[in-house]
């Protein structure tokens, strides 16, 4: 194993002293073609190019010397420590910081960055990362090859934003440039490269702010009555904050997720998602329905696309769901829904046969369905007397790939 690793962040500025004394003892230095063309590199070390950071981790375990790990930026945020710090690489490293291309870019752009959220892009995770833009106002996203301000933007499609491209920070060809979405994808950008986004959903304010990313604002808890999203009470059978309750619970929105609520309504179902940090498309054939939930959002300062028109031929054009909640339509949605194969999917339905239809569609179409009865009694607690009663089928798809395997009955020992 290597006597010392030091791991050092370069950000273009000059090494500071700890960096040079660790670079003039190192008998191994691996990093990137231009950090390895730095002077204060000794002539007399070995030299990796900096491909896989886990190959490279392995050579340093086996190396005997002073190792040094050279990296962009802050190497323990969204960098290499973590990498070298696996159990299995078996390495102890010193860290020599540099300041982070995430702040860097918000210092280019004058801008504060407490309130942004921070994600990395690769083209395995690009949707979700995307998601998370449709979601919040403030993104920045740590680029790679194929999966650069380019594929962010046309990934957006027709949801307008502000970007704002930082190229090779730190270096002689550092370039800045602001763009709307829209002209993103129409120019090549260098790599490396950080990309902050602007525009999805209301600003957050940071006058008394205390924890980073997302503020904990708004009325504490979840499924909240009707009349909390501006309507005077329910507008359907699905409108319910029990069935609500119930329905976002199976889904488990989150961050980096996208959820399609068809027949969004009064739009109560389409803001929780959001408040739980995933996007959301929320689509309903009326007019009124669509300002409902478009209103609701601002009231409740979160992100939400409204997309107006009929289940469903509406839903084609739509980019690909993780989750989604049908408020109705019956078989015809849910095949179509289906033959997108998000990860779940709930509905309901207002009798057993219309549940039995909608369990048998899923089904057939690669899904492990759970149907609930659910009652909600609402009581007038100055009598102690029914107010309200709602009686729901709720059905719970998962898709047959995910679902947990289940014991037949008797089969377990």
């Amino acid at each position: 194993m290597a006597d010392r690793v030091t791991v050092i962040g370069w950000d273009g500025s000059p090494l500071t002293g700890a960096a040079t004394a660790a670079l003039s003892a190192a008998t191994l230095v691996a990093g990137a073609a231009h950090h390895l063309a730095l002077p204060e590199v000794p002539g007399r070390a070995e030299r990796i190019r900096l491909g896989s950071v886990d190959l490279a981790a392995r050579r340093i375990a086996g190396h005997r010397g002073s190792a040094v790990v050279l990296a962009d930026g802050d190497p323990g945020f969204f960098g290499v420590v973590r990498t070298l710090r696996k159990p299995e690489h078996g390495l102890e490293v010193e860290v020599v910081p540099a300041v982070s291309s995430v702040a860097t870019a918000f210092a280019r752009a004058g801008m504060p960055w407490d309130d942004a959220q921070i994600v990395v892009a690769h083209p395995r995770t690009l949707r979700r990362a995307v998601n998370v833009i449709r979601a919040h106002h403030k993104v920045a996203v740590l680029t790679s090859p194929g999966a650069g301000p380019a594929e962010l933007a046309l990934l957006l499609e027709n949801v307008h934003r502000t970007f704002v491209i930082c190229e090779e920070l730190g270096t002689v060809r550092e370039r800045v440039t602001v763009l709307t979405s829209d002209k993103t994808a129409d120019h090549t950008w260098r790599d490396p490269n950080v990309v902050i986004v602007i525009g999805g959903g209301p600003e957050t304010t940071a006058n008394s702010a205390w924890i980073s990313g997302r503020r904990p604002e708004g009325p504490r808890g979840w499924a909240l009555p009707p009349a909390a999203y501006g309507g005077a009470g329910e507008t359907g059978e699905g409108e319910f904050p029990g069935l609500r309750a119930a329905q976002l619970a199976r889904l488990g929105p989150r961050t980096g997720d996208l959820v399609w609520d068809i027949g969004s309504g009064s739009g109560a179902l389409a803001v929780e998602a959001a408040r739980f940090g995933a996007a959301v498309l929320a689509v309903d054939s009326d007019p009124d329905a669509c300002a409902r939930t478009a209103a609701a959002a601002r009231t409740f300062q979160v992100g939400v696309q409204v997309v107006m028109g009929t289940a469903p031929h509406v839903l084609e054009s739509l980019p690909e769901p993780d989750v989604v909640r049908i408020g109705g339509g019956g078989v015809p949605v849910v095949t179509a829904v289906a033959d997108r194969r998000p990860e779940r999917i709930v509905t309901h339905a207002s009798n057993r046969d219309e549940a039995e239809a909608l369990g048998a569609a899923l089904g057939e179409n690669g899904y492990t369905v759970e149907c609930a009865l659910l009652q909600s009694v609402e009581l007038d607690t100055s009598v102690w007397a029914e107010r309200e009663r709602s009686v729901v089928f709720m059905l719970s798809a998962v898709r047959t790939d995910l679902a947990p395997l289940r014991c037949s009955r008797g089969s377990a020992r």
